[in-house]
């Protein structure tokens, strides 16, 4: 495959009914968050369920979206609240 038909990845951020930010990455994050909302694929949302996708950033590749994980993972909550934030203005 070649870089220009690579499909897009996306990195996202689920609240939890708890109020705590899961930061995870897929080529469908709305089939994913369906996924969390059903309790499957992260065990993160077995103590508090998945409540609402609250951010979605496309990345170029697989590659990418997980580099752009691990920079989100490594934020302190007030900063991935300030990403929704600012995203939000960015609408």
């Amino acid at each position: 495959m070649t870089h220009a038909e690579a499909k897009p990845w996306f990195v996202y951020l689920v609240r939890a009914a708890n109020n705590a930010l899961y930061c995870g990455i897929s080529d469908d994050p709305q089939r994913r968050f369906a996924a969390h909302q059903r309790g499957k694929g992260a065990r993160f949302f077995h103590s508090s369920p998945a409540q609402a996708l609250v951010y979605v950033e496309a990345c170029i590749d697989k590659s990418a979206a997980l580099k752009r994980e691990r920079a989100i993972k490594a934020l302190k909550k007030p900063a991935k609240e300030a990403l929704l934030t600012q995203a939000a203005h960015n609408l």
